[in-house]
């Protein structure tokens, strides 16, 4: 997919969208960061767009109290700045309809699990692995996917294991995890650039 422009929604650290960033700084990346937003203004991804000179938003519940002006809103800035893929990096939100609608199969998340495994409502951060604890799977790992109306139940892009140590817990098989997550995420986005993998694009001329 030719002249990739990504826009990031994130609400806390966003060490994903940071990893992005990083590798197109470092030209280890074929799609080019425009535009972060979030839902939190305190939220340490909008500080570090800042400091990088991305344009940046806080665009939340606190200033949009109804849904669908708050998604009209984070669409029409994503539009303004020529977004054509959407980086979820620990977004918190459901997307909105017009979002859905206007980004149909170009909104990306990433998921802390080999999907369909510890997936669904509620399952995100610690509580996926501690699922994955739980459940006694020696092996874990990343989920790349396209975003739709249920919670991680959109088209699987990629996979990458993660191996589960006995003598793990939350904490040391969530670094784990994320360190894997950090070099996941724009390897499947590089991989979409250079047309490895294809999206069903929901809009015409966006290819």
């Amino acid at each position: 997919m030719k002249g990739m422009k990504l826009g990031f929604l994130a609400s806390h650290g966003g060490s994903n969208a940071r990893a992005i960033i990083e590798a197109y700084k470092a030209g280890r990346l074929l799609a080019e960061p425009t535009v972060v937003i979030s839902n939190n203004s305190n939220s340490p991804a909008l500080a570090y767009a800042r400091e990088e000179g991305l344009p940046h938003y806080h665009l939340s519940s606190v200033k949009y109290a109804d849904p669908g002006d708050l998604d009209h809103a984070i669409l029409g800035t994503l539009l303004k700045h020529g977004v054509n893929i959407v980086i979820l990096a620990g977004y918190m939100k459901k997307i909105g309809p017009l979002m859905l609608g206007e980004y149909s199969n170009r909104i990306l998340n990433i998921h802390p699990s080999l999907l369909p495994k510890h997936g669904g409502k509620n399952m995100f951060g610690k509580a996926v692995h501690a699922s994955v604890l739980e459940s006694g799977d020696t092996t874990t790992g990343v989920t790349i996917h396209l975003v739709n109306e249920e919670y991680d139940q959109g088209p699987i892009l990629a996979q990458f294991p993660v191996p589960v140590h006995p003598s793990d817990d939350v904490d040391t098989l969530a670094a784990r995890v994320l360190e894997q997550e950090h070099l996941s995420y724009a390897e499947t986005i590089n991989r979409i650039a250079q047309g490895e993998l294809k999206l069903n694009l929901g809009n015409p001329g966006q290819s």
